[in-house]
This record gives C-alpha cells, sequence and structure tokens, in this order.
C-alpha cells in the first residue's frame, strides 16, 4: 500500500474527537435483577388440569452488547403452594434438589427476531445439560426517574429430557411431559 493511501485511510481517525473513539470502544452496560417483582414461574399438567408453581432464589446477568445471557436458578426455592406435591416434587423422582440444587442457563448465541430475541445455550437441569432456545423480549423504559429493562419472555421444555419424573412418574398419561416456564423481570445497569 503506498504511503499516500496509508494517510488518506488515517487522517479520517485522528479528525474523529478523542470522546467519540473512546465512545465506540466502551462496553455497554450489563443489567442485573432489581425489585422483589421478579417471577420465573413454570406450569405443568397433571391429570389433565394445568398445575403452577414458582422459583423463589434466582440470579440474572444480561448484557445486550456481548450478546451473554446467564441464569442461575436454586432449585431448592421452588414453591408450587402446596406442601405434599413440593414433598414429591424436591425428592429423588423429581428436582432431586439434594444433589442438584442449582440449574444453569448460559446463552452462547443471542439473536434478534422480528419480535425480540431469542437466546440459545446449554440449560443444565438435574445434572443433565441440553440445548435449549428461549425467546424473550426486552425494553428499556422509565419508572420513577430510573431507566429499567424489561425482560420477558417464555418456552416449553420437556422434563423428561432432564430426567425429571423417574419410575412411575415417567408415564406421561397422568403427568404432562411439556412444561411452560415464563419470566417477567426487571433489570438495572450494575456497577462493572
Amino acid at each position: 500500500m503506498s504511503p499516500a493511501r496509508i494517510l488518506r485511510l488515517t487522517i479520517p481517525w485522528l479528525a474523529l474527537p478523542t470522546s467519540a473513539i473512546a465512545h465506540a470502544a466502551a462496553p455497554g452496560p450489563v443489567y442485573t435483577l432489581i425489585g422483589a417483582h421478579n417471577t420465573l414461574t413454570y406450569t405443568f399438567t397433571q391429570a389433565g388440569a394445568a398445575n403452577h408453581g414458582r422459583f423463589k432464589k434466582f440470579t440474572v446477568r444480561f448484557d445486550p452488547g456481548a450478546k451473554t445471557l446467564t441464569v442461575r436458578i436454586d432449585m431448592r426455592s421452588f414453591d408450587t403452594g402446596d406442601a405434599q406435591r413440593n414433598s414429591i416434587l424436591g425428592g429423588r423422582d423429581f428436582f432431586d434438589v439434594a444433589r442438584y440444587p442449582q440449574a444453569r442457563f448460559t446463552a452462547t448465541r443471542l439473536q434478534r427476531t422480528s419480535s425480540g430475541y431469542l437466546a440459545t445455550g446449554p440449560l443444565t437441569l438435574r445434572g443433565v445439560t441440553r440445548t435449549v432456545s428461549v425467546p424473550f423480549t426486552w425494553r428499556i423504559v422509565e419508572t420513577g426517574g430510573r431507566r429499567v429493562g424489561l425482560l420477558e419472555g417464555s418456552t416449553v421444555l420437556e422434563r423428561l429430557d432432564f430426567g425429571v419424573g423417574r419410575g412411575e412418574w415417567r408415564a406421561t398419561e397422568w403427568l404432562g411431559n411439556a412444561v411452560t416456564v415464563r419470566f417477567a423481570l426487571r433489570m438495572a445497569p450494575a456497577a462493572r
């Protein structure tokens, strides 16, 4: 490349203000959960009736710029609102929370879609890892003078893919295989 061509390519960069160059290289915010109104719920069918549960403890980290989404769920924090059902679901045939106290999802690919985003990556539940895709929406709103991100979506998992439901519970006549997971999260930029 000739010295004149190198000079023509270099001069436009030299004309940029230093703040513009720094801004182009600066990473965007990373968002984490705020407040007490975040929900992570699941719905399954038992004997033809819909049953619902929720997780009370979980963490989420979303970096739109780096296209990463990480979720950690404390499996011991699940609740169906029924003590007997909780005892069964927490046991060895289902979540086996004594041996597998945490579930993890890490998006290795984040794509824009016509309705929002699609996060794809490994989900580890009950010691089994499978690749799943989770559609979600992301928007920034102004509330109380603060910019807050809202991350919402749902996906359907098949419980038997993760070994949830062993022994007599493997049959799907009384306990459906499909489990719908829904989430509605309020997030704000975290300190780097």
